[in-house]
């Protein structure tokens, strides 16, 4: 594996319920890249996500994603290659029965942090950096559908991870509104961390140029 490669894939089949979703994919994703990830629905975008975030086994080919052989990674070892990974998704996520900076808690608390400053510090700045500093009280049906992504941004950013992996995240929100959480992820591919992103809007795309593969006829092609 390239010492900057974050995401290697090669001769990867993927499965999903047993089913050949992928095959043959050999692709490289260097440390501070946004990569595009387009296709028709059910051409594999969702499947390929889910192998790099190890909720599918990789039984043929291989695959490397923040240092760990997903071949060979044993399941008591997912949670610690999680914590390398931030994940967006189109629908937040967010949990409703409790505030901005509670959700963020859960996440913390449940990926080994117990010092009670370091994590108010770490949440005060995820939030600072999303543009939500002052929303940290708030319930998440009291925001808009923009800060609500924001704040899933700023969950995927709390273990101030490797690589982002977003699927979908502009699909739920307006155009405006979408530009401004594009601009936000290619400010953090900026700062160091990869980023994947899954979309169909080609016209975001053409606003925010990137490298682009594409998911069709069970291959995934690599611009």
């Amino acid at each position: 594996m390239n010492p900057e490669s974050i995401i290697q894939l090669s001769d990867l089949s993927i499965y999903q319920r047993n089913i050949l979703v992928l095959s043959q994919v050999n692709l490289s994703i260097a440390s501070g890249e946004f990569v595009y990830l387009i296709g028709k629905t059910g051409t594999g975008k969702s499947s390929l996500l889910k192998t790099l975030y190890a909720e599918l086994q990789v039984t043929e080919g291989e695959a490397t994603v923040a240092g760990y052989n997903l071949k060979t990674i044993k399941r008591r070892e997912v949670p610690f290659l999680r914590r390398k990974l931030g994940i967006v998704f189109q629908d937040f996520q967010l949990l409703s029965d409790r505030s901005v900076t509670d959700n963020l808690l859960f996440v913390l608390r449940a990926t080994g942090w117990d010092d009670k400053v370091a994590m108010e510090e770490r949440i005060k700045d995820v939030l600072d950096k999303v543009g939500l500093g002052t929303k940290g009280f708030k319930m998440p049906h009291q925001l808009s559908g923009g800060e609500q992504q924001r704040v899933s941004i700023a969950r995927a950013l709390l273990n101030d991870p490797e690589l982002i992996l977003a699927d979908e995240p502009t699909g739920n929100l307006d155009p405006e509104t979408s530009r401004g959480i594009m601009a936000l992820l290619f400010d953090i591919s900026r700062s160091g961390r990869a980023v994947l992103m899954a979309t169909h809007n080609y016209a975001l795309m053409e606003k925010f140029p990137s490298r682009t593969l594409k998911c069709e006829d069970g291959r995934v092609l690599v611009s």
